[in-house]
């Protein structure tokens, strides 16, 4: 994957992110700075995703564990890169976690 195509993918992602929460009507707060989008929970604790050109991944930091995901162009979906899992379902499992807020994240 091109280091272009890369860029678009994960920027892509994190937008869809903040439209999800916007339309959820949620009360979370989150911060995008460009390369890092940093979601507020209410028990103090933070959801983190950071885009690592270097190895075109996106990394994802919950309060229990680090992530490291590629992007498979085959099914479209960031896979998680040591069990092929999916972004959305490790999303889906830390906000039910982290926020009690469940958000379908099936369009990512």
């Amino acid at each position: 994957m091109s280091d272009a195509l890369y860029l678009s993918r994960v920027e892509e992602t994190l937008n869809q992110i903040e439209e999800l929460l916007d339309d959820a009507e949620s009360d979370l707060d989150y911060d995008n700075n460009g390369a890092m989008l940093v979601i507020k929970c209410p028990d103090r604790s933070q959801i983190i995703l950071t885009r690592q050109p270097p190895v075109k991944q996106l990394w994802v930091a919950t309060r229990t564990q680090g992530l490291h995901f590629d992007y498979d162009e085959a099914t479209e979906q960031w896979v998680l890169d040591s069990d092929g899992s999916t972004l959305r379902d490790h999303l889906a499992a830390a906000f039910a976690d982290q926020t009690e807020e469940e958000i379908d994240f099936s369009g990512i």
